[in-house]
């Protein structure tokens, strides 16, 4: 309980703030899309936003990437407020003098709850606590780092360009250090960053994380996104983790290592009296996760660009299945026991929210804990050879056919929040019919010479 006339930063002051060398807090929050929001505030000016929070338009978590309002003037405009959440405080290394936290959204007035994905999480956390159960998850997150040049195609080219330096470090595979930057600096930081490489694709990397508590986890995401991104600008570098930029390479994913706490801290998807060291909890989780496969697809693929990646050969998933070590299937459970018994999303696209990822797929999996759901036989070998009756149920093709199994799921959307699914909807069927109505380079190449 706070005292009249003194704040909470009073009695939780983080160690970032008593920095001297510290002038300005970063107040920053998801959008739909996974963007960072926020407000900078000047140090002097911080102990208010804290007690009385940050107000901001609403209609920006209805906002398309192309700038345009789609949800949000059938209600005026109206605001909501970010809170900072002072146990996310952290530096910013690569800016001087600046620190940062995560907002917490709260509505304003008698005014709708926003679309608030980090909320999501934290729902879906209480959810389990009920069972009582906590969830734990792990995000593996690609990237692909590019210049400006006018004279390549689309404007950009990679930064490092050459085959098979897939596991590869130092110099050939990073020039400037800015990916070891980012890993070293998180890391300083807490951020649970502990590895980081070239991946398989030219210009890609990964920085791995730890795996932690779901909310953390999907903060540490979320950071991880934004700090790759503002670093790279600095260096005058372009970062995306666009699924699919370049059409002669494959895409970057978005996994997501998931497992569960029982009550006594110890890994509730272990089980060393099965035969398969898993416990019916786990079995329960997965085939919960498959019975929502293709209405998750709109949160794990929310591009129109997420679904040129989903093709056989690629290491990405085509059909609602799961397999024991399975790179190839939808979920995969790796061979570790004991603590590290886990499930693998393996679908998740680079552009996926991290927030509305976890959320989706923790609400997936407690319905299936809930209902008991039987988990069918796994996929063995390569799924992308098997009949269809073996390989499962097919993933949808496109944004559309999945933004459908959104809308017809009502367990996902009643989990979600109307506010987040109906926001969603909207401006992902208007971004999907902005890309149908326009002309291509693909399209002028193929069809003006000759037709």
């Amino acid at each position: 309980m706070v005292e009249k006339g003194r704040t909470e930063i009073e009695y939780f002051r983080p160690p970032e703030l008593s920095d001297p060398a510290v002038s300005c807090v970063r107040v920053i929050y998801p959008d739909l899309h996974g963007v960072a929001r926020g407000k900078d505030v000047p140090i002097g000016e911080f102990e208010r936003a804290i007690e009385h929070g940050l107000t901001f338009c609403s209609a920006v978590m209805g906002t398309d990437l192309r700038h345009t309002p789609v949800v949000g003037g059938e209600e005026g405009y109206p605001d909501l407020i970010a809170f900072p959440d002072l146990s996310t405080m952290t530096l910013v290394p690569w800016e001087p003098g600046m620190a940062c936290c995560i907002a917490d959204l709260k509505e304003v007035g008698e005014n709708a709850r926003p679309a608030d994905p980090r909320g999501a999480v934290r729902r879906a956390i209480s959810a389990f606590e009920e069972i009582p159960l906590s969830p734990v998850v792990a995000p593996e997150l690609e990237f692909f780092l590019c210049e400006r040049d006018e004279s390549a195609e689309n404007g950009i080219r990679r930064y490092v360009d050459n085959l098979s330096m897939v596991y590869t470090v130092g110099p050939m595979a990073d020039p400037k250090g800015i990916v070891r930057d980012i890993a070293e600096s998180l890391s300083r930081l807490g951020m649970g960053t502990f590895a980081a490489n070239h991946e398989f694709m030219n210009s890609q990397y990964e920085i791995n994380l730890h795996h932690a508590e779901a909310l953390t986890a999907s903060d540490r995401a979320f950071r991880l996104k934004c700090a790759v991104k503002d670093v790279a600008t600095i260096h005058g570098l372009v970062a995306t983790f666009m699924g699919k930029p370049f059409n002669d390479q494959g895409g970057s994913g978005f996994h997501l290592h998931l497992s569960m706490n029982d009550a006594d801290d110890e890994n509730a998807f272990s089980n060393t009296s099965d035969s398969d060291g898993i416990s019916k909890e786990m079995r329960h989780f997965t085939a919960g996760i498959l019975a929502h496969a293709r209405s998750l697809m709109a949160f794990l693929n929310p591009t129109v660009n997420a679904y040129r990646r989903l093709v056989p050969d690629s290491l990405a998933p085509t059909h609602a299945n799961w397999g024991w070590d399975n790179r190839t299937s939808f979920i995969r459970i790796p061979p570790e026991r004991g603590r590290a018994t886990r499930v693998e999303v393996r679908v998740g696209d680079g552009s996926a929210n991290p927030y509305l990822a976890v959320a989706a797929i923790l609400f997936a999996g407690l319905h299936g804990v809930r209902e008991g759901m039987e988990l069918e036989d796994p996929v063995g070998g390569d799924s992308y050879t098997l009949s269809e009756e073996k390989a499962g149920e097919r993933l949808p093709a496109t944004l559309d056919d999945a933004l459908d199994a959104l809308e017809a799921d009502d367990v996902l959307r009643g989990a979600m929040g109307e506010e987040i699914v109906s926001t969603f909807l909207a401006v992902k069927r208007f971004e999907s019919e902005r890309h149908r109505t326009w002309v291509s380079d693909w399209e002028i190449d193929e069809y003006l010479h000759h037709l």
